[in-house]
């Protein structure tokens, strides 16, 4: 679907172009008469008073309709949006509760599990969020310090109590939609953990403009690597999820311009490369 922006855009070509077609065919047809060129502007007026006329009433007919079911969806979706919020809210603070009256381990396992699946549900909620605020709006492009940002990341990462990371950072500034590259990078991060025994290493590093996640998992294989960005494809359809992740991966980084790559190999792991130098700050 197009966006509001693209339509008028399109809409505003479409009739200039009408407008150049009907007035070089009136030139032309009293050209061929020998009528002198004041006739032609005269003409020419009146074809521009119908072309706004019809105008006009194009735009009633097409596109107010239009405009009224995106304010409803819009509407809806704000709705929905803060109902979800809601349920998320009281699973998290029942269960920080319940974790304090229980010292029995197997009930505190079942809390922990329920403290789990939320956090996935949370993260969820915030990507449908973004995905229809960026729908609906201009994401502004922030500047940060990258390093920083990873650092944060990963220790949400650890908190999981799964594998260890090994970090090499640089310090390094970009100017990118920061939200969404926060979700670019926990998607990339996510893979390599699942991918991977729980006591392998995966390292993060950034030096000479080249941000890379390397993993010490399952690999792929050249097939593989060659479906990697196709949406809904799993590499292992053993792994929870639903294949979305890495075409999300590809999208965003097409959207910046980060150039990225995929080094892997079965049985030995996967080196995830982003080229940040489009992006970086100076």
């Amino acid at each position: 679907m197009l966006s509001r922006k693209k339509e008028i855009i399109f809409g505003t070509v479409i009739y200039f172009v009408t407008m150049f077609t009907l007035l070089t065919a009136v030139y032309r047809f009293l050209g061929n008469w020998n009528i002198i060129e004041v006739n032609f502007f005269i003409a020419g007026a009146l074809v521009l008073l119908v072309a706004i006329g019809w105008g006009y009433v194009l735009s009633a007919l097409i596109f107010a309709p239009k405009k009224q079911m995106e304010d409803t969806l819009t509407s809806l979706t704000n709705d929905i949006i803060h109902e979800l919020n809601i349920p998320l809210s009281t699973i998290k603070a029942n269960t920080a509760m319940l974790k304090k009256t229980m010292d029995d381990e197997k009930s505190l396992k079942r809390i922990k599990r329920i403290e789990d699946a939320s956090v996935r549900l949370k993260k969820l909620y915030d990507e449908l969020v973004y995905s229809i605020h960026k729908e609906m709006h201009t994401i502004e492009k922030e500047r940060f310090a990258l390093q920083s940002l990873i650092e944060e990341r990963i220790e949400v990462f650890k908190d999981q109590k799964r594998n260890p990371f090994e970090l090499s950072l640089e310090q390094y500034e970009i100017e990118v939609d920061k939200i969404g590259f926060e979700q670019m990078f926990d998607n990339i991060v996510s893979n390599a953990m699942k991918y991977s025994s729980r006591d392998a290493p995966i390292k993060v590093t950034l030096d000479n403009h080249i941000l890379s996640v390397e993993d010490q998992g399952v690999g792929m294989g050249t097939t593989e690597l060659l479906r990697v960005h196709e949406r809904y494809y799993q590499a292992d359809d053993r792994k929870d999820g639903e294949g979305i992740g890495l075409a999300l991966v590809k999208a965003y980084c097409d959207e910046e311009g980060i150039e990225i790559h995929f080094k892997s190999e079965k049985g030995v792991g996967t080196t995830v490369s982003l080229n940040m130098s489009k992006v970086h700050a100076v």
